[in-house]
């Protein structure tokens, strides 16, 4: 995952805005800025990091505005949270709907993550979604969400 670079940053975050309009939800001008910071990444990034770069723009801010800014965004679809790596990536295209399917989250998403250099892919794999629903009807489990996390090593770094 590469950051996001102006003028596909601004078209992102007038995505996002669009989105959360529609949705009858405010991107307020905090919001915002954490969605950029988390677009500007360019990479999975800890509440922590976004905490210590908001505050070098914004002035203090304590752990819970960046905690409140991040769920508003998850609820929105506007990000993924990496369990494996307690860090947020953008879920959100410049010129499209949150991740391009139009559907904010209710895609499938499955992550492929790098152990040597941290490169994160999102992929969005309907079969792998079927598989993981047939296993759980099986066992008479109803899943309220799941997101898959697959570690290796990228095309880069093998």
């Amino acid at each position: 995952m590469t950051a996001v670079e102006t003028p596909e940053l601004d078209a992102a975050l007038a995505a996002a805005e669009a989105r959360c309009a529609r949705q009858g939800a405010t991107l307020t001008p905090l919001r915002r800025q954490v969605l950029r910071l988390v677009l500007e990444a360019g990479q999975p990034v800890g509440a922590y990091t976004l905490l210590e770069r908001l505050k070098e723009r914004r002035g203090p801010a304590a752990p819970p505005t960046v905690y409140r800014a991040l769920d508003f965004l998850l609820e929105q679809g506007l990000i993924h949270r990496l369990e494996r790596l307690n860090a947020f990536l953008p879920c959100i295209g410049p010129e499209e709907e949150p991740c391009g399917h139009g559907c904010g989250h209710d895609h499938p998403h499955q992550f492929l993550i790098c152990t040597r250099c941290g490169a994160t892919a999102e992929i969005a794999d309907h079969d792998v979604a079927h598989a993981l629903t047939a296993a759980a009807d099986r066992l008479g489990f109803r899943p309220s969400r799941a997101t898959v996390e697959v570690e290796g090593i990228c095309a880069r770094c093998a």
